[in-house]
């Protein structure tokens, strides 16, 4: 990492976590941590008030250049700071320090390419300053993201309505709601996250002992949780009317519409947790460890930037398997597109019959790693049924109609009936799906000029066609011209068990596409998991309702 980004992103780390990492890591230690961090920011950091576009007064996490360098060197002098990332030295001060387990925001993209897209775009720091404002932290998530500027604006403007803005829940339920989603898919990493939130917005801890702590009202909750996370087609409106006429503990509509958009936003963000390889900030729990480095040559913030990691040259073999890839993907882009325009349009019936291929073959497409991840203890007491997952439609003899997008959509349906019951977030969905759908650079890999709306289009219906979502103007024999076997492995273990999500699933399609390429798929593939599911819920109610 270069000397003025290490700063930067220390300064960044050290003021976003210095109040909850001491507390949390040094639990023995209270008063020396308190110390530390009062040492840290009276002597490093002066946190700046700047203005941001908006007018709004927020706090900016980097110190100005000037001030770090007086105060170099006699910070050093005084508490032995490393010379490179002003760590403190556990020699010389009798405290064990903390140092990040892993090798940045993701464990599956090298951590150079994550924030150098901070340093060379300007939209993407001036959103990374805005969150920081909002939520005195900045997640991985957000960082990850952060390849995609425009759209980690819209989600986190609609993120931040869902969860601080005027809404029909309170703010402790809506935390608890998204530790109840993440959990069904084992993603730590998002409960604990909301665990804190659940406790500082005023959250009753009895409640984080388990689902039966929690009001009854919750508690059911959870099979419209389960239903949803992993067999949405299965949900009827005699499930919402159990909601809507549970006497004292039951839901109102407004309510309802917001626990079931909270719950389908933490399914699919589960799934990109997974699917990029998110992972803890070192303040959190699985972020860190007091173990010592073993390499005594590097410096800590080397080992945990990688950077004492030994060079693995590429595969010569998996160079030549890979090589073209991009140049065939983009001629049989090119061939579907001269077919369109010679031959005639199929029959509504052959159109019918190659989704329902299509389907059929997707139920066989298995994941690499298909053995049961049991989940611990601190996880699966936020759900209830542990073993529920997903299945397949056809499994054991079991049949369900198609969804016919024709027949109910986002646009002409479950839009209008959000919007009416929470006014505003229809809207902001709406905005978030079209931004991921529509997103486009025009470039595949080092390919310039690049028409990718085919292949964009493929991907979402082919989400889609695996919850049994049919659009009838489809040709879904493209799916297989467009998306190979291992790709289509990514795609469903991501969307369907996102907690077997590995990174040689991840390296395994697309190998020479960029990473920013790989977030924009993941991106691509939380929003029609997202409109999936809120599909399924919104028909029901709306068959509740009329």
């Amino acid at each position: 990492m270069y000397e003025r980004e290490r700063t930067v992103f220390c300064c960044r780390a050290a003021t976003a976590d210095s109040r909850a990492l001491y507390p949390q890591c040094l639990k023995e230690q209270r008063e020396e941590d308190r110390a530390i961090q009062k040492t840290l920011s009276t002597s490093f950091y002066s946190l700046e008030v700047i203005k941001v576009q908006r007018g709004h007064a927020m706090r900016h996490a980097v110190a100005p250049a000037e001030n770090v360098e007086n105060n170099y060197f006699a910070v050093t002098d005084l508490l032995k700071i490393c010379s490179h990332c002003e760590r403190l030295s556990k020699k010389d001060l009798g405290v064990r320090i903390p140092r990040p387990l892993g090798n940045g925001p993701s464990r599956f993209i090298p951590e150079k390419e994550i924030l150098q897209v901070s340093k060379v775009d300007a939209r993407t720091q001036s959103i990374f300053e805005d969150a920081f404002a909002a939520l005195g932290r900045l997640d991985n998530i957000s960082l990850v993201m952060g390849f995609h500027p425009q759209y980690l604006g819209s989600f986190l403007r609609t993120q931040h309505y869902l969860l601080q803005m005027d809404g029909p829940l309170s703010l402790h339920y809506r935390h608890y709601i998204g530790i109840m989603a993440a959990a069904r898919h084992q993603c730590s990493y998002l409960v604990n996250l909301h665990v804190n939130d659940f406790l500082q917005v005023g959250g009753d801890p009895k409640w984080l002992n388990g689902l039966d702590g929690a009001p009854q009202k919750l508690q059911q909750l959870g099979e419209l949780n389960k239903i949803l996370a992993h067999r949405p087609w299965l949900l009827t409106k005699e499930h919402i009317e159990c909601l809507l006429k549970a006497e004292e503990h039951s839901w109102s509509l407004a309510e309802l519409i917001h626990a079931v958009v909270l719950l389908t936003h933490y399914h699919s963000l589960a799934s990109f947790t997974f699917g990029c390889g998110i992972t803890p900030e070192i303040h959190c729990n699985g972020g860190h460890t007091f173990r010592p480095p073993s390499l005594s040559q590097y410096c800590v913030c080397d080992i945990a930037n990688g950077n004492g990691h030994a060079y693995h040259p590429d595969d010569p073999l998996g160079n030549q398997e890979m090589c073209g890839e991009v140049e065939v993907l983009m001629e049989r882009m090119k061939q579907l597109q001269e077919c369109r325009a010679d031959e005639e349009e199929a029959s509504q019936e052959e159109m019918a019959t190659r989704f329902e291929r299509e389907k059929t073959e997707s139920m066989l497409v298995v994941t690499a790693e298909d053995e049961e991840c049991v989940p611990s203890r601190d996880i699966s007491r936020h759900f209830e049924d542990p073993s529920y997952g997903y299945k397949d439609f056809s499994r054991r003899g079991e049949h369900v109609p198609t969804f016919r997008v024709q027949d109910y959509s986002w646009e002409d349906h479950g839009f209008s009936l959000v919007n009416r019951l929470y006014p505003d977030v229809g809207q902001m969905l709406d905005e978030k799906f079209q931004m991921a759908y529509n997103l486009t650079y025009n470039t595949m890999a080092t390919h310039k000029d690049v028409d990718t709306s085919m292949l964009r289009r493929a991907i979402w219906n082919y989400i889609h066609c695996m919850f049994g979502i049919r659009y009838d103007d489809y040709d879904y024999g493209e799916i297989n011209q467009l998306l190979d076997r291992s790709f289509k492995i990514y795609i469903k273990t991501m969307v369907c068990s996102p907690e077997k999500t590995t990174k040689r699933m991840y390296e395994s399609f697309w190998r020479q596409f960029q990473h920013s390429e790989k977030v924009h798929v993941n991106l691509l593939l939380m929003e029609a998991r997202m409109q999936a599911e809120l599909l399924y819920a919104l028909r029901a109610i709306t068959r509740y309702m009329t």
